[in-house]
């Protein structure tokens, strides 16, 4: 877990074709709400210990992240957090050895923070010593204070620069046996009450004679339905038009197929959040992408919106031929 890499209702008709349609009735993307307050984190610690992985997971729950700053400009950057409305209300500020000479000061610089009126926590990243050297080994990178000694001599001159930061550090994360996802899932575990990111859920139609969705998580083939495109009048409609709807979801099994499979997507959520993955992608396909699939896709999107879910509608190939 080294710092510097990774652990190991539209008109088909007017549809210039190859777009796909977003299904602007139903999107989810609405303006972040308020925070209740302003909060000031600073992820530090010793050089490979997953200082660069623990910001991605802030990053992640989207909190504002500034790296490699010099603790003298902790306080102004606290002036930069809005109260209310959109803008900045949670700002994670990365500290590391290379500030060097700029930590001389930095009992000045916390209590300066303080006057500020925002809270801030301090977490501090540590290792043993023999997992960090061996994390460098294996980038074949210098630790930052190295110059010309030793990994071993870097780490001991960052562990006294780093000292009184780690003395009022409000959490302390070991990091020696840690996983990128576990390291990852501890930081949310320190933030979660403050910040809640649920799982984007996008469900897909698209047709098969088009290509399977690069993207696609999930995978459902609903071309056991029978096809309105041999209905004459309905051939030129879409599964987004009422007739066409009709004609799919009255069909025998159709509605039961369509809400086993929202429950079955449902049950994954709090699994694929646990295991930090932030967004889904459902492909629901038919033959040509206009009809079926779009109708099934539809009422999927409505069941898992109805269990809470924010969901995505996406039709990919309903304007093609």
């Amino acid at each position: 877990m080294d710092d510097r890499q990774s652990f190991s209702d539209d008109n088909p008709l007017t549809v210039p074709s190859g777009i796909p349609v977003l299904d602007e009735e139903h999107e989810t993307n609405q303006a972040p709400q308020p925070f209740d307050r302003n909060e000031i984190l600073i992820i530090t610690g010793r050089s490979g210990a997953g200082r660069t992985h623990a910001a991605n997971a802030l990053e992640d729950l989207d909190w504002y992240v500034v790296d490699n700053i010099p603790p003298t400009l902790l306080p102004p950057l606290a002036g930069m957090l809005t109260p209310t409305g959109k803008g900045v209300h949670r700002l994670a500020a990365v500290l590391d050895g290379r500030g060097r000479q700029f930590f001389s000061d930095i009992d000045q610089v916390l209590a300066d923070l303080r006057n500020t009126g925002v809270p801030y926590r301090v977490i501090f990243l540590d290792a043993d010593d023999a997992e960090l050297i061996r994390r460098f080994e294996s980038s074949r990178r210098p630790h930052p204070l190295q110059g010309e000694g030793t990994i071993t001599q870097a780490l001991k001159r960052e562990t006294e620069l780093l000292k009184p930061l780690r003395d009022q550090a409000d959490s302390i994360i070991d990091t020696t046996n840690m996983s990128v996802h576990d390291l990852s899932r501890q930081v949310r575990m320190l933030v979660e009450q403050e910040t809640e990111i649920p799982v984007q859920i996008t469900i897909e139609s698209f047709g098969f004679k088009h290509g399977l969705p690069l993207d696609a998580d999930h995978v459902l083939d609903v071309r056991f339905l029978k096809n309105p495109y041999w209905v004459g009048e309905l051939r030129h409609l879409t599964g987004k038009d009422q007739p066409v709807s009709d004609y799919v979801l009255e069909q025998e099994g159709a509605k039961e197929i369509a809400e086993t499979y929202s429950r079955l997507i449902s049950s994954m959520i709090p699994r694929y959040k646990n295991e930090l993955k932030p967004f889904v992608t459902v492909a629901i396909g038919c033959t040509g992408g206009r009809h079926r699939s779009v109708a099934m896709t539809e009422l999927v999107a409505k069941n898992l919106r109805g269990a809470g879910h924010p969901v995505h509608v996406l039709h990919r190939d309903i304007g093609k031929k």
